[in-house]
């Protein structure tokens, strides 16, 4: 290999002492992906509803995005359309319209029975909405009039409009047309399968519109056409039988269906015949929707957020840049504080991601079961352990010893099981699996011991592990908390005194006290390992307790809502539990599933929307980790590299930094960094795509110190 040239990169940094203001939770930027289960588009303007996160809009064919919420007081986004300049979104909270792009949003329900909004469909200056039942609104959604008095099953799954004709399809299996805005109804079902064929569920799962070709999605009898406007059907589902269609989107001569568990399918001949398209979408994830514009196709996942193809949908990329609504169920911090130190995040939608720099940067690692929940991380020396698991979905205990670059799969013992807790103690790593109960390793996994033994049946659910001492502590749903003192051989309930809610979500230990966090009741303490228990609840006003985070004498409580809806928060103890002070200042309020206390900082994984962080010490002065002493430059990660490297280095205090890229003669390439930075690790990510193979040089230089390390560029 020629060498072609030396890189130079000069930091200088100027320390101040800085004054704080009042602080609050900032998102971090990513991981980047979420639940997106609409789209719509109109000219250059891209939208994509989030549920959990509210309305995305793009404006560079999905390259990047902005979340667009002022005023959008449910964020559990359903459906989304268009009705001219106005955009409305569905959402569990009822209608919502923007006349601005989505730069704000007003409720839009009057008339409207329930919230819970299903579909929108705009016919002319007409607006139906299903809702518990179809309404029509003629004044854009300022009043909306029941109009499915007539209809035989009122029990509506979808709606569509072609020209004047309305359709509505039901959970029987009807599809119903109206031709005078809902007025009156026809039933138009000839050629459809019914209920009391023996084919299983018939619902109308969705409708497509291409011209005057009608399409209906039947729950378990797959795709139906119509060239009548219903008044006859057939099946045309060859190339995509036996899959569960949610939706249907045209460009041109193109028709798009979207499977649930099967991907996206194109048909270029009005369905008569169907081709998968799938190239680059993640195996065995769930896609919700579908949008073909602008000569681009977008596909809407679960949790794996957006992706995008140019050409129709032979090929998929990632387009998530600025989606943040991922849901973060674990956390784990690697290394030792001031050298390689990392954060990784697991999500529901089975990816696990890493950072080096506080979740500035973020980078996904490959768990071999994509799309199987992360659940849980242990850390063990060098290996990171990742429980994993969901119904119809690969579970098991993986690992990695190369900071999460690899996992092996899980052995047998373990293969299959849904894996909700993870500890270690010693050399012993356990393992809370739902059900079955609790299993242990003494070799890294390789071969697992354990089970149900003391529980109340082999079905027992373990929701969480805590260790103290020689006590191991599970907690489970519906059956409380449990001890074993024997490393996990038996197990005994500890249950019988003051704990007046047996459904645990989380547990921690903090000096000689033992915390439990209840679904229903808040937060209990024990101080003689369970034999007895107090609840401890002043100042706590969310009873959902989902996680838990020790830092010396501080404990953080996290909360959410077990039915699903936004209200979560932050609360911090500086006195044993016995009194909480809400710390969700920024937090959106959603459910916080998971904490993590890296260096000087707190870290909240939240429900659909993501990774966010805050200083300890604007919460209280909670002790952080030791500042460093020493300011370094470490070596670029990965090395070699092509083309891109993240390098690192640690600040002693607060000050203004510049990082510039200098070639081997000396002369100015690039300016990354001109700022001023905080005290500790920051990362900084330099794409040398444009540069030639070789080794350069990083150069660090503060208040006299200067340091160098090589990196090799390898093509």
């Amino acid at each position: 290999m020629k060498l072609k040239g030396l890189l130079i990169i000069s930091i200088a940094v100027f320390f101040y002492t800085p004054k704080f203001a009042s602080g609050q939770w900032v998102q971090t930027n990513g991981p980047c992906g979420g639940i997106v289960i609409c789209f719509a588009a109109a000219g250059t303007n891209l939208f994509a509803g989030a549920y959990g996160a509210g309305v995305f809009h793009s404006t560079d064919s999905g390259a990047s995005w902005s979340a667009v919420n002022t005023g959008l007081t449910n964020l559990n986004v359903r459906v989304l359309a268009l009705s001219g300049t106005n955009l409305f979104a569905g959402t569990d909270g009822g209608v919502f319209l923007s006349t601005n792009n989505g730069t704000d949003w007003t409720l839009a329900n009057s008339g409207l029975i329930n919230t819970g909004v299903g579909a929108i469909v705009a016919s002319g200056t007409n607006l139906f909405v299903l809702e518990g039942g179809v309404f029509l609104s003629t004044n854009n959604g300022m009043n909306w009039t029941s109009v499915d008095s007539r209809l035989t099953d009122t029990y509506v799954t979808a709606l569509a409009a072609n020209g004047t004709n309305l359709f509505a399809g039901t959970s029987g299996g009807d599809v119903l047309l109206s031709t005078n805005n809902g007025t009156s109804w026809t039933a138009v079902n000839s050629g459809l399968p019914k209920v009391n064929t023996g084919l299983g569920n018939t619902d109308v799962r969705a409708f497509g519109v291409s011209g005057a070709n009608l399409f209906a999605s039947i729950e378990s009898s797959g795709i139906f056409i119509s060239t009548n406007n219903g008044t006859s059907w057939v099946a045309a589902n060859n190339g995509a039988s036996n899959v569960f269609v949610g939706g249907f989107s045209v460009s041109g001569t193109n028709l798009y269906a979207v499977a649930y568990d099967g991907g996206v399918f194109r048909s270029t001949n009005n369905g008569t015949t169907w081709i998968t398209v799938n190239a680059g979408l993640p195996i065995a994830s769930y896609i919700y929707a579908v949008a073909a514009t602008g000569g681009m196709v977008f596909a809407g996942m679960d949790e794996g957020g957006v992706y995008r193809s140019s050409n129709n949908g032979a090929s998929w990329t990632e387009s998530n840049t600025g989606l943040t609504n991922t849901t973060i169920n674990a956390f784990a911090v690697t290394g030792a504080y001031g050298s390689s130190q990392l954060l990784f995040a697991g999500t529901s939608g089975g990816a696990i991601y890493r950072s080096s720099d506080y979740g500035t940067s973020w980078r996904e690692v490959d768990t071999g079961s994509r799309y199987a929940p992360i659940r849980a991380f242990a850390v063990s020396g060098t290996t990171l352990f990742a429980g994993t698991g969901d119904e119809g979905r690969s579970a098991g205990v993986f690992l990695s010893t190369n900071t999460g670059i690899s996992w092996a799969a899980p052995l047998p013992e373990m293969d299959g099981r849904i894996v909700n807790a993870l500890a270690v103690n010693g050399m012993t790593l356990y393992a809370g699996t739902a059900p079955g109960g609790v299993f242990l390793s003494t070799d890294n996994g390789t071969s697992w011991t354990g089970g149900d033994f003391g529980f109340p049946s082999s079905r027992t659910y373990i929701n969480a592990i805590a260790v103290s001492d020689t006590n191991l502590f599970a907690g489970t749903y519906r059956d409380g908390v449990y001890l074993s003192t024997d490393n996990g051989t038996r197990w005994m309930s500890v249950n019988n005194s003051g704990l007046t809610d047996t459904m645990i979500n989380t547990l921690a230990v903090s000096g000689t006290n033992l915390f439990a966090g209840s679904r229903d009741n808040g937060i209990f303490r024990s101080n003689n390992n369970g034999a007895s228990w107090s609840q401890v609840n002043t100042g706590l006003t969310k009873m959902d307790v989902t996680a838990f985070a020790v830092r010396g004498t501080y404990l953080f409580a996290g909360t959410g809502s077990y039915s699903g809806g936004n209200s979560g928060g932050v609360y911090l103890s500086t006195n044993n539990g016995t009194s909480w002070t809400e710390v969700s200042a920024g937090l959106p309020n959603t459910d916080v599933n998971a904490f993590a206390v890296l260096g000087s900082n707190l870290f909240a994984g939240t429900y659909a929307n993501g990774v966010w962080r805050r200083p300890l010490s604007e919460m209280s002065s909670v002790p952080s980790s030791n500042l460093p002493e020493t300011f370094k430059l470490n070596q670029n990660y990965p090395n070699p590299f092509n083309p891109s490297t993240e390098i690192s280095f640690i600040l002693t205090a607060r000050g203004s930094v510049t990082l510039e890229v200098f070639d081997m003669l000396g002369r100015h390439i690039q300016t990354l960094v001109n700022q001023a930075m905080g005290a500790g690790p920051h990362g900084v990510k330099f794409d040398a795509g444009n540069l030639s193979c070789g080794i350069y040089t990083a150069s660090l230089t503060t208040s006299g110190t200067h340091r160098e390390m090589k990196m090799i560029l390898s093509k």
